[in-house]
């Protein structure tokens, strides 16, 4: 009986400790998808841009008839999120924030190289802190459309030259991967360090007033989103999507974006091919929408794209300022009524899950 008792105990023992196994691992693969902030299967989140005004937000989700779980917020570096904030929570969405160097006034805050040799790290720890602490899960876009010759941030000029200085492909490339593992987190500073280290990046700067730097960056629920524009403006060989391209292993989603002004469908295709198919990454259209001119038609093929190809997971509509713009959807009234009719699909959810709430 001993011996038959011994044997029943190793092997309680031995279903517990596979049992434990399974469950790790299940919570390992639930936290890693978790990190990338996709939709449930099946589905595609829809978002749109911020105005600053959550009634501009609330106008356009009854214009549309959907309440977009994605708010899309550009912000420049080192921007307070108070206000922002107050209004992802109070219009239930969440956050997708656009860091641009150019601030209101039209300054130049900060350049590539500068992010890349850590000038900026106050910020991106502080990103860190925030979205960690307040569980806050968030897609970061950062420097989104750099081959857009109009940012401050791009590698080549609207004459089709290369920029180099502080502006080099490598600077661009070097100033994304630090901010993907600074506002990630996710152990001690000496481990963020190495990180860091081994992508010939100097480790986690102390730029701010007598701050110190903390011991630790916790892992943050952001997504890394990656945006070029599909082919560039101008559209040469010098500033196509490839020169910016970080390494997976700083991006979460692709994403680009694409207007009925400017509609080159082979170029979309090809990006969605190269970047999304080819990396096996989710991909966004981080900007689409109606550009001085009613589309119904644009409307229909552009979810029909997305339809067709299913690692489009997301797409945000750009809307901007007031009520007279080149992109305020209530002003084409039958791209609005086509963008609606599309939404009122279940595939379109009016929810993510864990969206900022008040506390």
């Amino acid at each position: 009986m001993t011996m038959v008792r011994a044997h029943q105990t190793r092997l309680k023992l031995m279903i517990v400790a596979l049992s434990g196994a399974l469950l790790l691992a299940c919570c390992l693969a639930a936290s890693a998808r978790s990190a990338v902030l996709k939709p449930p299967p099946g589905k595609v989140f829809f978002g749109v841009t911020d105005t600053g005004e959550g009634n501009d937000f609330r106008d356009f989700a009854k214009a549309v008839g959907k309440h977009p779980p994605v708010l899309q917020t550009f912000h420049p570096w080192d921007n307070s999120w108070k206000k922002s904030m107050a209004r992802w929570r109070a219009v239930r969405a969440r956050p997708m924030l656009h860091i641009t160097t150019r601030a209101d006034d039209g300054t130049e805050v900060i350049t590539p190289r500068q992010i890349a040799r850590g000038r900026g790290d106050d910020y991106l720890i502080r990103i860190n802190r925030i979205a960690s602490r307040r569980h806050l899960r968030m897609y970061i876009r950062p420097l989104g459309e750099p081959n857009r010759c109009l940012n401050y941030y791009a590698a080549v000029d609207c004459s089709g030259n290369v920029r180099g200085g502080d502006y080099a492909y490598k600077w661009y490339r070097s100033a994304f991967r630090r901010i993907a593992i600074i506002t990630k987190g996710g152990g001690k500073r000496g481990n963020i360090n190495a990180r860091l280290k081994k992508i010939g990046l100097p480790k986690v700067q102390n730029r701010g007033q007598s701050k110190r730097l903390p011991r630790r960056l916790p892992r943050a629920p952001i997504a890394i989103v990656w945006s070029p524009l599909p082919d560039g403006s101008p559209g040469t060989r010098a500033n196509r999507p490839a020169k910016y391209w970080p390494g997976k292993d700083w991006v979460d989603w692709v994403g680009t974006d694409f207007y009925n002004r400017y509609n080159n469908w082979k170029h979309l295709a090809r990006f969605y091919d190269k970047w999304a198919v080819g990396k096996n990454k989710p991909m966004a259209l981080s900007e689409f929408g109606l550009w001085g001119s009613d589309g119904p038609g644009f409307i229909k093929r552009i979810f029909t794209f997305a339809r067709k190809r299913k690692k489009v997971r997301m797409m945000v509509y750009y809307q901007d300022f007031g009520s007279s713009n080149e992109f305020r959807i209530q002003n084409f009234p039958r791209g609005r009524k086509t963008l609606a009719r599309f939404l009122r699909s279940p595939k379109f959810p009016k929810f993510a899950p864990g969206y900022p709430r008040f506390r």
